[in-house]
């Protein structure tokens, strides 16, 4: 899909943690979208990330959406594990009055990929949202972004249908003044260089979603966070493994039976 097909106005980036911009710093100072975040990135630290995400948007001139930071990391994830739906429900409520108020044409966020559960979480309720827009009439185009793997890792089927910014040399040397700024996330930055080369991250990919449902954040393997979340409560730092089957999937399910209703 060619760049001149991204609008330049009317865009939102939609996003679990305050960070994940920089994965697509190149269509962030082309589109200047409004930007909408779950967590404050807070982590085990407390210690929110906001204000440095908020220097980003301010440089390239994206604004912030009505979601910006709202909850700690420890309050969404204990939302989860405690089956609050209602609050997730209302959360893709708001996305809807919201992206339809400032008449958004095209939509880009995280990707289902089971590293982390806020991640996937993030892109059910971007889908839902969409979902009832379109059964509104709205015309909205609903692309993601990989996080954990390189940004053009995704299946060939889907390599002409994809959003592909090839970012030139000052472009790229923008995004890793705008990376190595970002203090919060430094272990992560340098530890994605050292995994996949710094090439790599002069690609931007925005990739189309076919929206399922219910099993939008269904993963052919284990997801990675039940993994990491037994090795935690095997050494006592949590109590509970927030797992796919018993935490995520019903939420999952009570939110689309509830947007059935919306559109």
């Amino acid at each position: 899909m060619p760049l001149s097909c991204i609008p330049t106005s009317g865009t939102a980036l939609i996003i679990a943690h305050p960070g994940h911009e920089i994965r697509v710093y190149g269509w962030l100072e082309l589109a200047s979208p409004f930007v909408f975040i779950l967590t404050d990135g807070s982590g085990h630290s407390g210690k929110s990330r906001l204000d440095s995400t908020t220097k980003i948007l301010n440089k390239v001139g994206a604004k912030q959406g009505s979601i910006y930071g709202r909850f700690s990391d420890s309050q969404i994830y204990a939302a989860i594990l405690n089956q609050d739906f209602d609050l997730f429900i209302g959360l893709t409520e708001e996305l809807v009055d919201t992206l339809s108020k400032i008449e958004v044409k095209i939509v880009v966020g995280d990707a289902v990929e089971g590293y982390n559960p806020v991640h996937d979480i993030c892109r059910l309720m971007i889908n839902a949202a969409v979902e009832v827009l379109l059964q509104r009439g709205y015309k909205i185009d609903n692309f993601d972004f990989l996080l954990n793997r390189k940004p053009d890792d995704f299946p060939g089927s889907f390599s002409q249908q994809m959003i592909r910014l090839q970012l030139n040399d000052e472009a790229m040397a923008r995004k890793l003044v705008a990376a190595q700024a970002y203090d919060e996330i430094a272990d992560e930055v340098n530890s994605a260089i050292q995994t996949f080369g710094l090439e790599a991250f002069q690609i931007e990919c925005l990739r189309p979603m076919d929206i399922r449902g219910k099993d939008d954040c269904q993963t052919q393997e284990t997801p990675f966070y039940e993994q990491c979340g037994e090795k935690k409560v095997a050494s006592g730092l949590y109590q509970q493994v927030l797992r796919y089957r018993e935490h995520v999937y019903p939420l999952a399910e009570a939110l689309w039976t509830h947007i059935k209703k919306l559109s």
